[in-house]
C-alpha cells in the first residue's frame, strides 16, 4: 500500500536527504587499545523498554557486537527503569521516565561520550518533524534515537477483502474510513478499528498532520490542543467509540495485541510495530497512510517522528564510556542500520538506512511501513503549526491528555469541554 500521492517519487528521496543529511564523520585521534585482560573483564549493562519482540532484535545486535569487540562486552537487561540502580546504557520508551532522567541530569550527553572516546558520531541532525527530547539547545544529541516511528494504518488484508474494501484504493481521510469501518461491522467484525499509543496517535500527530498547533508560544510553549479541528477530531473518535467502530483498550500498546490476534481489523499505531505484527499475526498485514481531515486547511501536512532513545549514564569510568561509544558506532554501521530497520521496524538513523528504505527492491515488502512513514514525515516542509515538540514528554502531560480523552469517550464530557479542561489542567500544573 502506498501512503501518499505520487508527488513523492524521486523527489521524496531528495527531500529526505536534505532534511536528514548525515553529519560528516570527523577523523578520530589514534587510541591505544586496552590490554587484553582489561577487555575481557569489562562488562557494561544495557537495559531497555522495548518489549520482548524488539528486545530479541536488540539481543541479536548486542551478540554481534560482543563477538567482535576487543574493549569488553554488553550485558542485556530488561529490568524496569529505576529498579536496582541505573544501567550504564538505558533505552527509555516511557516519556515520564525520560523526563525524570533528564531532570535529574543522570546522563552524560552522547556527543560528549563520543568526543571523549575519540569515536566519530555519524548520526543525523534533528529535523523539525522529530520530537527534540534527546537533543540540547545547540542541536547536539544527548541520546541516540534508536526507536523513531510515526503513526500509520495497519490492516488485516483478509478481513478488509471479505468486507468488500478495495485494498488498492484505501481511504486517505477519516471520513472515508468511516465507510470502510461500517462495512467491516456489517460483515461481522466486532472490532473494526483500534489504536496504539492513543495520545500520540489521536492527539499529537492528529494535530500535526492536520496542520494544527499542538503547542503555541515559541520558546515559552503552552499546550494548545483545543482548536476547532482537534475538537472535531476527538468528537468523531468518540462517536466511533460509541458506535463500536473504534475500540480503546488502554493508553499504551494494548491495541497492537488485539489487532495481531485478529480481533480488530484495523490498527492506527506506530510504524515500528510492522515487523512485530507480521511475525505475530496469522493473516497478511497491510500498511496505509495515517488519515487526515479533508476540511482542515493545509492537510495533510507532516507527522512527527518519536520513540525510544539510548541514554548513557553519568559518573562512569573512561573505559566504560569508550566501550559505550564503540557500541554506538557499531549500531550506526550501514549493515547494522539496515538490519535494525528491517527486523525492529524503526526509522533510519544513517544515510545507508535511508537509501535502503527508498531504493532497495529486495527489501520492498520488509520496509513497507518505513516507506509510508517517511512519505508522511516529509510530505510537506514543516510549518509553524506542525513542528514537533517535546512538550508531551513533560511529566503528566500525556497522562492528562489520556484522562480527558477517556472522559469524552465515556460520554462524561463533550469533546470541547474535555480538551478545554486538558489545556487548563496542563497550563495550571494540575497534572493529577
Amino acid at each position: 500500500m502506498h501512503a501518499i500521492p505520487s508527488r513523492a517519487g524521486q523527489g521524496l528521496l531528495v527531500s529526505l536527504v536534505l532534511a536528514l543529511a548525515a553529519i560528516p564523520a570527523q577523523a578520530a585521534p589514534a587510541q591505544k587499545a586496552p590490554a587484553a585482560s582489561a577487555a575481557s573483564s569489562l562488562t557494561i549493562e544495557l537495559s531497555h523498554q522495548l518489549g520482548a519482540d524488539k528486545g530479541n532484535e536488540l539481543a541479536a545486535l548486542v551478540e554481534r557486537f560482543n563477538a567482535q569487540s576487543k574493549l569488553g562486552r554488553i550485558a542485556l537487561s530488561d529490568r524496569p527503569w529505576g529498579q536496582g540502580g541505573q544501567s550504564q546504557l538505558t533505552i527509555l520508551a516511557d516519556a515520564e521516565d525520560e523526563a525524570s532522567l533528564i531532570g535529574a541530569r543522570r546522563f552524560k550527553p552522547l556527543w560528549q561520550v563520543m568526543k571523549d572516546a575519540g569515536e566519530p558520531l555519524q548520526t543525523l541532525p534533528v529535523p523539525r518533524f522529530m520530537v527534540p527530547s534527546a537533543v540540547d539547545a545547540s542541536g547536539r544529541p544527548l541520546a541516540l534515537p534508536v526507536g523513531l516511528s510515526t503513526p500509520v494504518v495497519f490492516f488485516n488484508k483478509d478481513a478488509l477483502s471479505k468486507a468488500g474494501a478495495d485494498l488498492s484504493a484505501l481511504p486517505k481521510s477519516w471520513n472515508e474510513w468511516q465507510d470502510v469501518l461500517g462495512k467491516l461491522y456489517q460483515n461481522g467484525v466486532t472490532c473494526p478499528m483500534t489504536v496504539s499509543q492513543p495520545v500520540s496517535t489521536l492527539i499529537e500527530n492528529a494535530s500535526a498532520w492536520n496542520n494544527q498547533a499542538f503547542v503555541t508560544g515559541g520558546k515559552n510553549e503552552q499546550i494548545a490542543v483545543n482548536g476547532l479541528i482537534q475538537v472535531k477530531h476527538i468528537a468523531k473518535m468518540s462517536t466511533w467509540y460509541k458506535s463500536r467502530y473504534l475500540h480503546y483498550f488502554g493508553r499504551s500498546t494494548e491495541g497492537e495485541d488485539r489487532f495481531a490476534t485478529g480481533e480488530c481489523a484495523v490498527l492506527v499505531g506506530p510504524s515500528a510495530a510492522f515487523p512485530t505484527l507480521v511475525r505475530s499475526s496469522a493473516f497478511p498485514v497491510g500498511v496505509s497512510s495515517y488519515p487526515y481531515h479533508d476540511d482542515a486547511y493545509g492537510a495533510p501536512q507532516n507527522t512527527w517522528a518519536d520513540g525510544p532513545a539510548l541514554w548513557v549514564a553519568a559518573g562512569r569510568s573512561a573505559s566504560e564510556y569508550k566501550l559505550a561509544a564503540a557500541f554506538v558506532r557499531f549500531w550506526l554501521a550501514p549493515q547494522n542500520q539496515v538490519d535494525w530497520q528491517v527486523n525492529a521496524g524503526y526509522l533510519p538513523l544513517s544515510s545507508a538506512g535511508l537509501l535502503a528504505t527508498q531504493a532497495s527492491k529486495l527489501l520492498k515488502d520488509e520496509l513497507a511501513a518505513q516507506r509510508v512513514a517517511i512519505a508522511q514525515l516529509t510530505f510537506k516542509p514543516v510549518s509553524p503549526f506542525s513542528a514537533a515538540s517535546a512538550y508531551g514528554h513533560r511529566a503528566g502531560v500525556r497522562r492528562v491528555l489520556a484522562d480527558e480523552m477517556e472522559q469524552v469517550f465515556a460520554d462524561k464530557k463533550p469533546s470541547k469541554q474535555g480538551l478545554d479542561d486538558a489545556v487548563q489542567r496542563i497550563r495550571s500544573g494540575r497534572m493529577n
